[in-house]
């Protein structure tokens, strides 16, 4: 109780926590070591303490008040700890202030940082009557502005950290310096402190991992469908086979690390996979999932289901080509009932059965129209006593229906009578008038086959000229292709169209050449990388390579190529004439390297059956100018190779139809089947 302390050259301190630990905070000493006391806070503890009475606290501090009351000082009562408050020991703390003089009581809780800073105005309200009169708030109402202010505050800062932080792996230094100077982030330290602060942080940062890692886990379960549709599309394969054994099959499938990865550590969630963008391979311990293994059962009552889909098609099929009900051009109302059962509803939708149902019409009319065709052939005498160019009568129509209507063929086109009477009448009009646009088995008539045939197989003598014509003005022109990856192609490209004029023409023995070269670096089946295109036909190609896997790229691209022009008229890609070219790499002095690839180029060589040229026979290095000579001779080899094409295509062609005497007897009845070329091939080569 006393106004008048004297600590000289002590150290101020804050809290308890400093004790102990001075050097580690502000070293600030009391002034001149004397203090004047101005006001006292009496502390009453309101909470129910271990082992202590309440009314004793209250003695003891009945008994100092008296004391400070002598030093005339004012006086505030301050209730501590009103967060764990009993309610009858604040009441009695009040009733002990208002026998007191009246002393103002203010309810606190440090712990809550609820009401201190009014605790100390108020007292300094007391020392100082020129300040305002402060307003004194009960604890609970104090909470709860306290709590209201915190959200806000909360809420601020929350805002903050989700516009600056993106990213979970943020670090707290990092992102706090950035924080420093904005208001929300002060304005929160201020009432909840850094710690509370960096726990929201965190908070923040493990929340914005785990959306990262379910956005990553549904990619992944997303493309796991497909994978096993990739891998193990085969339900015999997988039908009886636990998920473990799946997993053990899945590793022996060769695609199998086109899709899975098989990771060190696991789980793949708590690893850095989960920041490797680069690779959306999925991580292979995600199969130990439920819900990998949800999809898996999925994928296999799927291909369970398909199957029983197929089997119902079949069955379907099978019903209704046994079925003495389905006749031709009978409609699906009048057929449902006689096919349709109870399984076949519970698999498909009807109007799955209703288009099988309507390609089978279309099979049966179709057959059932030929073999009524082939009836009125075999009754051909009921049609020679019409008059030419005459419709048949009512009457003539009625013997014809007569005569045939006992014949099952007849009655198979019972539901179709329109169909059927055209059918007579275009007979009785083929009868009269037999030619190829009237053969009831047009297009596929003897005649008009003969004639595609020999149409389309053999060139008149003013279509070769007039081809030979074109030929020779393109000989002025060379298309080449340049085939080699990793900017191979394209870096040769470059240094021969700098040996060319500013027009890309090229000079060969003193004759100017047109030259259109087409560097090629990837897969040759995608059309951007054809060899030919509707404005490009290739003239010969160039094939570089500097190491195997160069190699090895020019020899699938040129067997890719060769196939696909297998079977087609216009295959001369598979006569292509072809150099390879071995370029050195940039630096690469190593003799043992260089001599293998020249062995596994000549071998290519003899392969493909081309020219082969190393670097010192060729004179071309990789980042060396091209030697204008040797680039010569490989242009002129491949304008002779050009010049003999040309000459082969126009002397081996068949010799023209107009000179020769061809006489073909053929007895062959119009729609049955045959195939032309087998007939008239070899009989016209032969001529």
């Amino acid at each position: 109780a006393a106004t008048k302390l004297a600590s000289a050259e002590k150290l101020m301190y804050f809290c308890t926590d400093q004790l102990g630990l001075e050097q580690d905070f502000e070293q600030k000493q009391m002034p001149d070591g004397k203090l004047l006391v101005d006001g006292f806070l009496l502390c009453i503890d309101v909470s129910r303490g271990m082992n202590r009475n309440f009314d004793d606290q209250l003695k003891f501090v009945s008994s100092l008040y008296n004391q400070l009351a002598k030093t005339k000082k004012p006086i505030v009562v301050v209730l501590t700890k009103c967060d764990e408050g009993v309610e009858r020991y604040i009441r009695d703390a009040h009733t002990f202030a208002l026998s007191k003089k009246n002393l103002q009581v203010v309810e606190t809780s440090a712990r809550s940082n609820v009401n201190i800073d009014l605790a100390f105005s108020t007292l300094v309200q007391l020392i100082d009557k020129s300040r305002g009169k402060t307003k004194i708030i009960p604890y609970f109402e104090a909470l709860k502005q306290q709590s209201q202010q915190i959200a806000a505050a909360k809420d601020k800062y929350e805002w903050l950290v989700s516009r600056i932080v993106k990213n979970h792996n943020e670090t707290w230094s990092n992102v706090s310096r950035k924080m420093q100077s904005s208001p929300e982030y002060q304005d929160y330290v201020y009432l909840e402190g850094t710690q509370k602060a960096k726990k929201l942080f965190l908070q923040h940062v493990h929340r914005l991992k785990q959306e990262h890692i379910e956005r990553r886990r549904k990619m992944y379960l997303a493309m796991l469908p497909q994978a096993f549709e990739a891998l193990i599309p085969d339900l015999d394969e997988i039908d009886h086979l636990s998920c473990i054994k799946v997993e053990k099959l899945l590793e022996t499938k060769p695609d199998f690390l086109k899709w899975f990865i098989v990771l060190e550590e696991t789980p793949w969630d708590a690893t850095s996979h989960i920041d490797n963008m680069e690779n959306e391979r999925i991580p292979f311990d995600l199969m130990e999932t439920q819900p990998a293994e949800e999809l898996y059962e999925a994928h296999l009552e799927k291909l369970r289901n398909e199957r029983k889909r197929a089997e119902m098609r079949r069955a379907f099929k099978e019903n209704l080509e046994t079925s003495p009900f389905i006749t031709p051009g009978k409609p699906w109302e009048e057929a449902r009932s006689f096919i349709m059962n109870e399984d076949f509803y519970m698999w498909l939708e009807e109007s799955i059965y209703m288009d099988i149902y309507s390609k089978h019409q279309k099979q049966i009319i179709e057959k059932a129209k030929e073999e009524f065709q082939e009836l009125l052939l075999e009754y051909s005498e009921l049609f020679y006593e019409l008059e030419l160019d005459a419709k048949p009568s009512k009457e003539k129509m009625g013997v014809i229906q007569d005569v045939l209507g006992e014949e099952q063929r007849f009655k198979a086109l019972q539901k179709l009578q329109a169909e059927r009477d055209a059918l007579i009448l275009k007979h009785i009009h083929f009868v009269y008038h037999p030619t190829k646009e009237t053969c009831p088995s047009c297009p596929v008539c003897v005649d008009s086959k003969i004639e595609h045939l020999i149409s389309s197989r053999f060139i008149r003598p003013s279509e070769r000229n007039q081809k030979n014509l074109l030929s020779d003005s393109n000989i002025d022109r060379i298309n080449l292709v340049i085939l080699g990856k990793d900017g191979l192609a394209r870096e040769l490209a470059n240094e021969i169209r700098a040996l060319c004029t500013n027009d890309d023409k090229y000079v060969i023995e003193g004759k100017m050449y047109e030259l259109s070269l087409r560097p090629i670096e990837g897969n040759v089946r995608l059309p951007v990388n054809s060899f030919q295109t509707p404005t490009f036909q290739p003239h010969g190609c160039l094939c570089l390579y500097n190491s195997k896997e160069s190699l090895s790229y020019v020899v699938e691209s040129i067997e890719k190529s060769r196939e696909s022009t297998i079977g087609r008229r216009d295959n001369h890609l598979v006569h292509l004439p072809l150099t390879l070219i071995l370029v050195n790499k940039r630096g690469d002095t190593s003799g043992e390297t260089l001599h293998s690839l020249i062995q596994q180029g000549q071998q290519i060589a003899s392969k493909l059956q081309c020219v082969f040229l190393d670097p010192a026979s060729a004179g071309i290095g990789y980042g060396r100018n091209i030697n204008e000579k040797q680039i010569s001779q490989v242009l002129k080899g491949l304008l002779d190779s050009k010049r003999n094409l040309n000459l082969v295509s126009s002397t081996s062609s068949i010799k023209d139809l107009a000179d020769v005497d061809l006489r073909i007897v053929m007895c062959l009845m119009c729609g049955d089947p045959f195939n032309a070329d087998d007939i008239l091939l070899p009989i016209l080569q032969s001529q």
